[in-house]
C-alpha cells in the first residue's frame, strides 16, 4: 500500500505542515486510488 501511495509526490516529501491536511490529501489519494481500479475498463 504504501509503495503507490508514495507515488503521489506530494504524499512522499510531505508538503503538509498540519497533520490534518496531511490526512486529508492521504485519504484523497488512496480514494482516487481505489476510483481508478473500480472503474478501469481493462479486462
Amino acid at each position: 500500500m504504501f509503495g503507490w501511495l508514495k507515488e503521489s509526490r506530494r504524499i512522499g516529501t510531505r508538503y503538509d505542515k498540519l497533520a490534518k491536511s496531511f490526512a486529508a490529501m492521504v485519504t484523497l489519494a488512496c480514494t482516487l486510488r481505489c476510483l481508478r481500479q473500480y472503474f478501469s475498463y481493462r479486462a
